[in-house]
């Protein structure tokens, strides 16, 4: 039943523009595909950060942690616990958000916010931007009605009705087939739409009917924006993550977890045919990431703390060809809950915990490859049946990557011109012959990345 009181109405609306849809974007808007995801960055430093290296680097877009007034509390997960849609978080107001996004546009950044919309929060209290709250009860927002009827916690992934109605976690589950819900939500994303915004990542999608997103994404002043959907594929379920590729991009997560495998305990010579090879969505409609900031501390994927196969798999991700990559960027942790150092605060990469990944040499380096063999199809793949692999990206850039335990020095065919390069994860010049060959030494667990417009380190 939708309930709404008249001031509320009134608000959504002004906020909430219903239009017809178009066609929903299934990439990052502009020609840059990677995504830097500042995990729990507040905006003055994301804002800095699009201006000192995302910018420069050639990052297409920046993701920011989700920006609504939430619970309080100093873990990462109160985050996600909305309890309004005032944008009033731990990482900051409503000016800081919107100087944020300004500054990060003037880098020639767009700016991507993780959107909670699922549910709202357990418990009861006092949000972060001071908001008075109960489980249910929103005031100004949401009431009792305005949530699904199962109040239990999700049991059973084979059953829809389960992951779509009860409760993640625990978490109040808002009634998305709800027209007041919709409204609201859609008045959400339109206010940080009104401030910039340039897309969305959709948390916990698989848990609202895809139908219920086509239909909020309907009523946004921009309804063809890019958004990416959290949706965990799962052998069996009764939810897929391809129901949603109608509204935009969906996050791949088989490819990170196939990543961890094959990097720790496989062979690299596997990924010849990565991506829909291996059963996975279509490449235009797929995000794709190497970790994310709950991959990383349930052990599903590779993290930092996985050092060299860490770093080879995002080199691997950044110069292959399929899907639209996020460069997880977060800070050290030891108990999995605890929240970001410093409050978010962010004053210099590597200190107080900060990992600053999207920043690292040989990561950062293969964003501007990758930039630059857009488009191009993989060519003069080689391996050696084993844990070295080679591939060109046409006559635009070639790549090699050595995952053995002693160094390997060989002749690569490539379809480069003849001339000097910049081998970029070293910074040391490569020179490829008039037959398009290059000749190189590549050190235990190192790469090589070469690429047209980069003759000079």
């Amino acid at each position: 039943m939708a309930r709404r009181t008249l001031a509320g109405a009134a608000a959504l609306a002004v906020a909430s523009i219903v239009m017809t849809p178009t066609v929903a974007q299934a990439a990052p808007p502009g020609n840059k595909d990677v995504t830097a995801v500042l995990f729990e960055w507040n905006f003055n430093s994301v804002a800095r950060e699009c201006t000192n290296t995302l910018g420069p680097a050639g990052y297409g877009s920046v993701q920011v942690s989700p920006p609504a007034e939430h619970i309080q509390g100093s873990q990462w997960w109160t985050s996600y616990q909305p309890v309004s849609y005032k944008i009033a978080g731990r990482l900051g107001d409503r000016t800081a958000f919107r100087n944020m996004v300004n500054t990060c546009h003037a880098a020639g950044v767009k700016v991507v916010a993780d959107a909670v919309i699922n549910h709202m929060s357990a418990g009861n209290g006092t949000g972060t931007g001071g908001s008075s709250y109960t489980k249910y009860n929103y005031p100004g927002l949401y009431s009792a009605p305005d949530f699904d009827n199962c109040t239990s916690q999700i049991t059973d992934y084979r059953n829809r009705a389960n992951v779509q109605n009860c409760e993640l976690v625990g978490l109040a589950d808002l009634d998305t087939g709800e027209d007041y819900v919709r409204g609201a939500i859609a008045g959400y994303l339109n206010d940080l739409l009104s401030l910039g915004v340039d897309g969305f990542r959709i948390d916990a999608a698989k848990h609202m009917p895809a139908a219920d997103l086509a239909n909020i994404k309907s009523r946004l002043s921009q309804p063809g924006v890019y958004w990416k959907q959290e949706a965990i594929y799962g052998a069996g379920e009764a939810v897929q993550p391809s129901e949603y590729t109608g509204t935009g991009d969906v996050q791949e997560f088989r490819y990170a977890y196939d990543l961890k495998r094959v990097f720790n305990n496989e062979n690299l010579a596997y990924l010849k045919n990565y991506g829909e090879g291996w059963g996975y969505m279509n490449s235009g409609v797929s995000g794709v990431f190497v970790d994310n900031h709950d991959t990383e501390r349930n052990g599903s994927t590779l993290s930092y703390k996985d050092g060299a196969n860490y770093t080879l798999a995002n080199v691997f991700m950044l110069a292959w060809p399929y899907g639209s990559p996020d460069i997880n960027s977060g800070y050290e942790f030891s108990d999995h809950d605890a929240g970001p150092p410093n409050g978010g605060q962010v004053n210099a990469c590597w200190q107080n915990g900060w990992k600053c990944q999207h920043n690292w040499p040989e990561i950062k380096s293969m964003v501007a490859f990758r930039n630059a063999t857009r488009g191009q199809a993989v060519t003069n793949w080689w391996d050696n049946g084993n844990d070295a692999i080679a591939f060109g990206r046409g006559n635009k850039g070639f790549v090699a990557i050595n995952h053995e335990s002693g160094s390997l020095t060989r002749t690569y065919q490539t379809s480069l011109p003849a001339g000097t390069y910049c081998n970029v994860q070293n910074n040391t010049p490569v020179t490829v012959n008039g037959s398009g060959q290059l000749t190189a030494t590549l050190g235990a667990n190192t790469a090589l990345a070469v690429y047209a417009g980069k003759s000079s380190c």
